[in-house]
C-alpha cells in the first residue's frame, strides 16, 4: 500500500487474512506486527527451493511502497538494519532474503522494479548477480535450469520466470532471452 497507515490498518485487520512480521513506513519507522517466532500470512502460495510454505519458513517485511516509485533512502537504511538484524539472530544467508515476487513469480510482484536490491547485495544482504559473461547455449531449458539453482522453483511458464528473474536483477529489461539474463544467475 502506498501509505503507512493505511498498510498498518490492513495487516492489523483479521477481516483481511493478510498479515507480516514487520512493516516499514516511509520515513523508516519498524513496527512489530507479528512476533519472529509466530507465523505471519504475508507470502501466500509460492516456493523458494523446496519450500512451498514460505510463511512457515519466513520473516515477512512489508514496505509502505507501490513499488512503482523509489523507496526513500529512510526506508531503505531502516530495512538494511532490519535484515542485517534477522540475519544474525536466525543464521539467515544472503541467498534467504528474497522478495515476494522472486517465490510467487506472476501472483505477486513485489517489492518491484524500483527496489534496490543492488544496494542490499553490495552489503551482503542479498544474493549477489553473477558477473561472469555467459557464452552457452541462450535456451529457456538451460535458463530454467540455472534459475531453479538460483532458487526461482516455482512452476511458472517460461516467460513468467524471466520477468521474475529480470524484476529482480535487471528490471528494466524486456524482450528475448539473452545472455545478459544468465549472467545474472552466474557465480
Amino acid at each position: 500500500m502506498r501509505i503507512c497507515d493505511a498498510a498498518l490498518a490492513r495487516l492489523c485487520d483479521p477481516a483481511a487474512e493478510v498479515s507480516a512480521h514487520y512493516l516499514i513506513s516511509e520515513t523508516g519507522e519498524i513496527f512489530l506486527l507479528v512476533d519472529e517466532a509466530q507465523r505471519a500470512w504475508h507470502a501466500g502460495q509460492g516456493r523458494w527451493h523446496e519450500i512451498d510454505d514460505v510463511n512457515s519458513h519466513s520473516i515477512g517485511i512489508e514496505l509502505a511502497n507501490m513499488g512503482d516509485a523509489p523507496f526513500p533512502e529512510p526506508q531503505m537504511s531502516a530495512s538494511e538494519d532490519l535484515i542485517t538484524a534477522i540475519m544474525q539472530r536466525h543464521g539467515v544467508a544472503p541467498e534467504g532474503v528474497i522478495g515476494h515476487s522472486d517465490m510467487a513469480p506472476g501472483r505477486k510482484s513485489d517489492p518491484g522494479p524500483h527496489f534496490d536490491w543492488l544496494r542490499l547485495e553490495r552489503q551482503g544482504l542479498a544474493r549477489g548477480r553473477g558477473r561472469r559473461d555467459y557464452t552457452g547455449p541462450v535456451d529457456h531449458s538451460e535458463f530454467r535450469r540455472r534459475a531453479a539453482m538460483a532458487g526461482y522453483t516455482a512452476e511458472v511458464d517460461d516467460k513468467t520466470l524471466l520477468k521474475a528473474v529480470r524484476l529482480r536483477y535487471r528490471s528494466h529489461a524486456q524482450g528475448k532471452l539473452t545472455a545478459a539474463d544468465f549472467k545474472v544467475l552466474s557465480d
